[in-house]
């Protein structure tokens, strides 16, 4: 018997991986179908606007409804799966949390320029403007081990994807991005450890980037020691 929810993917991309993460804290079954970006089924781009993933498939009343956008999928799962909250109760503290899950998608643009680019100049500009950025998450940061505390909630599930690039990165080279962010770090070292951040991915995760940053011809590979 199929699951109920089906959640169309593509193996690299970082907003799947929040919405994984999202159904996975929530115990809540899915359907993953891989689809090739380069090569976009038919069937694909008639529920999906945008062309992009995650796509959530929920069917209701006989008929299927496609939800697309990570953030919103999230919080379709959020309002959907009440049992197990991950986000605040309070709104002031819930539109907060929503505004640094905003941030964590700042990031990944940064980040995206930063894996692509084959020009030097480029590639330390992106370098420092993710720096910076995560200058900005350490001073919002408390001392639990995650970003509100010690309850995992959805910006973790934004920033877990993040953390992940690094875990490849770092083979190559150290960017020196978490040098003066010791909360970060401490963070990130809590999320690789979550059961649902480690399932997030297939295990060829990071045979998969590797051969990315090759086809890109990624100016980050030429700094290997």
């Amino acid at each position: 018997m199929s699951a109920p929810l089906k959640l169309i993917s593509h193996k690299l991309c970082p907003y799947v991986q929040r919405a994984v993460i999202a159904l996975t804290e929530k115990g809540v079954p899915f359907e993953r179908i891989d689809i090739d970006l380069a090569n976009k089924p038919d069937w694909f781009l008639k529920i999906s606007p945008l062309g992009k993933v995650p796509v959530l498939v929920v069917e209701r009343d006989g008929a299927e409804v496609a939800l697309f956008e990570s953030n919103v999928i999230c919080e379709y799962i959020e309002d959907i799966f009440p049992e197990t909250k991950l986000h605040p109760r309070d709104p002031l503290k819930r539109a907060e949390h929503r505004a640094w899950m905003e941030f964590g998608s700042a990031i990944l643009g940064e980040l995206w320029g930063l894996e692509t680019t084959t020009d030097p100049a480029i590639f330390e500009s992106k370098r420092q403007a993710i720096v910076a950025k995560f200058a900005r998450v350490e001073a919002a940061l408390g001392g639990g081990s995650f970003f509100a505390g010690e309850g995992f909630c959805l910006v973790d599930a934004v920033f877990a994807p993040i953390f992940r690039y690094f875990d490849v990165f770092d083979e190559v080279t150290d960017l020196a991005i978490f040098a003066e962010t010791p909360k970060v770090r401490a963070w990130r070292a809590q999320l690789v450890k979550r059961p649902s951040v480690r399932g997030a991915v297939s295990p060829e995760y990071a045979d998969l980037l590797r051969a990315f940053l090759v086809r890109h011809d990624a100016h980050l590979l030429k700094l290997a020691a």
